[in-house]
């Protein structure tokens, strides 16, 4: 599992576009038949891909998480964008259409990921993070979602935003997981951007069109830089740092939170007039 060191805010306004993308892309985790890790330090999130293909995936721990179990100490979401699937958690199964998404608390030792069809294989996008209260396995179906629609085709910003894994949904230790689906014709997501010091975010973009790119923005309001993005990449986003993106054309992205404030409106404005 690699590990990922994060910049601070001094030393990013010097970073080169290779050493922004060395800190803050994870754009190698998908990979047909494997399960793959990394371990960002930010927070201690554990972010990655299950893609089960032929036979089932086992969820184990790494040597550099010094527990027993993956989930020993720890809390994990599990967002399908792929087919048909079925997560196992101690030995009961939980079937996973396209879009729906499990919460698997702490004190789970034995986790399987499988897909349903090898033609049609199940793609699981895995975020953990620590926690320190156990919470029920839950299973949160896309129609269960809360989906509220937000922006305007005027603004290119029409979107449906989708809660899965929140406080007033399936419960967790830490954790915030939702989707964002941008409407046909709008590109920008998180539009006025915002930061909030009491959590990081990663984001999780998909349904990137192979000829696709999304510009995802960060850094300081004043202080602003781009990462080009595209199908099943993963970008992290420290508490000082905005979180923005236009696509070439639309897109979803996942988008995951870790920290000490589990309240979705917790977040500090940026206006696009401050934006440098």
């Amino acid at each position: 599992m690699k590990t990922i060191l994060m910049a601070d805010p001094v030393r990013y306004p010097r970073m080169t576009t290779d050493e922004l993308r060395e800190t803050f892309l994870l754009d190698s985790l998908y990979e047909p038949g494997k399960l793959q890790l990394n371990y960002v330090d930010l927070d201690r999130s554990v972010v990655g891909f299950a893609a089960p293909t032929d036979s089932p995936l086992a969820l184990s721990a790494d040597p550099d998480l010094r527990a027993t179990y993956c989930t020993e100490r720890r809390e994990l979401g599990a967002l399908n964008i792929g087919g048909a699937g079925a997560i196992t958690v101690e030995g009961k199964s939980y079937e996973l259409n396209n879009l729906d998404v499990l919460y698997i608390g702490r004190g789970n030792k034995d986790v399987t990921f499988a897909s349903k069809s090898k033609s049609a294989p199940a793609v699981y996008y895995l975020l953990s993070y620590p926690a320190h209260a156990v919470y029920p396995v839950a299973l949160v179906r896309k129609e269960e979602a809360s989906p509220t629609e937000l922006g305007s085709l005027e603004t290119c910003n029409k979107r449906t935003i989708c809660k899965y894994i929140h406080l007033q949904g399936a419960r967790s230790c830490q954790l915030v997981m939702g989707v964002t689906h941008l409407a046909t014709g709008s590109n920008w997501n998180t539009m006025p951007p915002h930061t909030h010091m009491r959590r990081s975010e990663i984001y999780m973009y998909f349904n990137v069109a192979p000829e696709a790119r999304v510009m995802h923005f960060m850094g300081p309001p004043a202080e602003t830089r781009h990462i080009v993005m595209s199908d099943k990449g993963v970008v992290v986003s420290p508490g000082w740092s905005i979180h923005a993106g236009v696509g070439t054309r639309a897109y979803s992205f996942c988008w995951g939170m870790g920290g000490e404030n589990q309240d979705y409106a917790d977040m500090d404005p940026a206006p696009v007039e401050s934006l440098r």
